[in-house]
């Protein structure tokens, strides 16, 4: 790989440049990481490389992969204060990497960029009553932030019913979630329950689409670091255009997760973080129907927080208490946040 990714970048930035570095930075569940450092004369760039594993969450293709990576490299550069792309490569079966088409194997190429992760503060609320002021500035740049991207909005009534499609159907979402669970962790019956639901909840979003909104579309804490106080952001995914209630939801489960993880329940800091939330960002959108439309978003994300090939820590009490909350908001007309203990029990 290495010899290949040295003749690309020769190609690429001329023959004078040679790969400096190269070594894996991390995995995980959806992929790998690697740090390249590429020397051409005088100038030295440090990049990211980024690979797909090849089974599940509907990465099963080829294809499936290469389109990951091409709408990342279509959209992560349209998205404020989101790391840019670079190139999308493709392994080509004699071992050589091309910019793009005809490969067997795909992977992107990004720009590096440091920061904390929002996984970070996340874990220091757990021993808190209350949040501190810097956790509640950074809440507050969360909520401007989704306000301002979500302002944008688009009239399609097929881009929005794609995504409430995509939240309960798609490869990444919550049937392919499921899919990926580890059997005797929650029983088939149990799954399609959550899933019945949700196409009910499917019938009555469908009428919304003057909704559909730009979105991140994974905006959970992995993929939002801080650089002191400013925000980056990393992976947007599954479309550009969807509802507020995904990115809201990819947030703020987090919220509930953290505290059932670390205290068993929803309470202290938390439980703070959940309101403040939830009321920074009413205010700054006006979006009082937010509340009407969560359902099926929080089941896909509680299926993800609850998933053992995720989450493996997590206990089958905890794991309970986060189906009991799927469950309560699914069968909830509306969604209210200072009532979200409740959803627990």
């Amino acid at each position: 790989m290495r010899e290949a990714l040295e003749a690309y970048f020769r190609e690429a930035l001329g023959p004078g440049t040679r790969l400096v570095e190269f070594r894996k930075l991390g995995a995980g569940v959806h992929g790998t990481g690697s740090l390249l450092e590429i020397e051409n004369g005088k100038e030295r760039r440090i990049c990211v490389l980024k690979g797909i594993s090849s089974e599940g969450l509907g990465h099963d293709y080829p294809s499936d992969r290469a389109s990951v990576f091409l709408l990342a490299l279509d959209e992560y550069g349209n998205l404020p204060r989101h790391v840019k792309p670079i190139d999308v490569l493709s392994l080509k079966e004699d071992g050589s990497l091309r910019s793009i088409g005809g490969g067997r194997e795909y992977f992107l190429l990004m720009e590096k960029v440091e920061g904390v992760s929002y996984f970070c503060d996340l874990k220091e609320m757990k021993g808190r009553d209350n949040l501190t002021e810097g956790d509640r500035e950074k809440i507050a740049l969360l909520a401007a932030y989704l306000s301002r991207i979500h302002a944008v909005k688009r009239d399609s009534c097929t881009l929005y019913r794609r995504k409430i499609r995509d939240i309960i159907g798609h490869g990444e979402c919550l049937m392919g979630v499921f899919d990926s669970y580890p059997d005797g962790v929650l029983r088939y019956e149990e799954m399609a329950e959550i899933e019945k639901r949700c196409i009910d909840w499917r019938a009555r979003l469908k009428p919304l689409h003057k909704r559909l909104c730009q979105v991140h579309g994974d905006f959970h804490p992995g993929n939002i670091w801080f650089q002191g106080k400013e925000l980056v952001l990393l992976d947007r995914s599954r479309g550009p255009w969807g509802d507020a209630a995904d990115d809201v939801t990819a947030l703020t489960i987090n919220y509930i997760f953290s505290s059932v993880r670390h205290r068993s329940t929803l309470e202290g800091a938390y439980l703070e973080a959940l309101k403040l939330f939830f009321k920074r960002y009413r205010e700054l959108t006006g979006d009082d129907e937010l509340l009407n439309v969560l359902g099926p978003f929080y089941a896909f994300r509680g299926a993800v927080v609850a998933n053992p090939r995720f989450y493996p820590e997590l206990t089958d009490g905890q794991r309970a208490k986060i189906f009991r909350f799927v469950n309560n908001v699914l069968a909830s007309e509306r969604f209210e946040p200072e009532e979200a203990p409740d959803y627990l029990l």
